[in-house]
């Protein structure tokens, strides 16, 4: 009978892990830290474990780059506020004040809160906004819904100049058109632009359901794997719908554009990231060419 030491598990997983940390050392990985994410778990704890997994990415040699989003929290302030949502095909109405309370909540809240949760592990993360070094070009999406914005273009100088000096960069997704009018960016959309004009290797959604399904009702209907020439049908059956749209529209202009591989997966597990990325099962959805 072979002998179980203690710690063999733990060394086993180091080595099915290491294949992969070379891999993806000095690559590009963006992840879309989702508003409900960070809602989900009890909210302190899922917030750490996420910076832990950051901060190990950046300890074995990968660039991590973070995009979030906000929604829920965005909801709860105007909720507070006594201001009204009102939704549009899933994306919220965004009058003047709507966009003032959005980028009061994206800059001066759920950015600072990441940026020091992963800087309690030491100083590597910045927080910026597309605001900042013409990161995001914004135009209007739709007069219906205001200041919600759509990306023209991405310039993403100053995420590489980060990088270049071992900062994590911490983005977020409020961008700007060409006479300085602020917009409100669906966060999904944008870390799909972000990771194709950095020529990331992979983009990764941490939401709060465990991939994309084929019954969104039943979590064993978990598919594993998509590639582009099934994506259309997902969309077309209604298979995918609602907030997973955005996602796996930006997983698939992601890979069109050249970033290997493309996942989907929920934030609120403990160090789900790590699992997905370092590991030969995975934990989420994989979109591929």
């Amino acid at each position: 009978m072979t002998q179980h030491s203690p710690g063999s598990d733990s060394a086993a997983i180091l080595v099915e892990a290491l294949p992969y940390i070379q891999e993806f050392r000095g690559r590009i990985v963006v992840v879309k830290y989702g508003g409900n994410a960070l809602a989900g778990a009890s909210e302190d704890d899922a917030l750490a474990s996420f910076a832990e997994d950051i901060v190990l990415l950046h300890a074995v040699g990968i660039l991590p780059v973070v995009v979030h989003g906000g929604g829920p929290q965005i909801g709860e302030m105007l909720a507070k506020l006594g201001m009204k949502s009102e939704f549009v095909e899933g994306l919220r109405v965004t009058d003047a004040e709507t966009l003032e309370v959005a980028r009061m909540v994206l800059k001066g809240q759920v950015n600072p809160n990441i940026v020091s949760a992963l800087n309690v592990h030491g100083p590597i993360a910045v927080g910026i906004s597309g605001e900042d070094a013409n990161l995001i070009t914004a135009s209007s999406f739709s007069e219906a819904l205001g200041f919600v914005g759509q990306v023209e273009a991405i310039d993403p100088s100053i995420v590489n100049r980060l990088l270049a000096q071992d900062l994590v960069p911490v983005i977020a997704t409020i961008g700007a058109d060409d006479l300085g009018q602020a917009y409100n960016i669906n966060a999904d959309t944008v870390a799909g632009a972000l990771a194709a004009a950095l020529g990331a290797e992979k983009l990764i959604f941490l939401t709060d359901v465990d991939g994309i399904r084929s019954d969104a009702s039943d979590p064993s209907s978990r598919i594993n794997q998509i590639t582009l020439e099934q994506a259309p049908g997902l969309f077309a059956d209604g298979t995918v719908s609602g907030g997973m749209i955005p996602k796996l529209e930006a997983c698939v202009h992601a890979v069109e554009a050249g970033v290997a591989r493309a996942h989907v997966l929920d934030g609120r597990n403990p160090h789900a990231l790590l699992v997905e990325l370092f590991t030969d099962a995975g934990v989420g959805t994989m979109v591929r060419p």
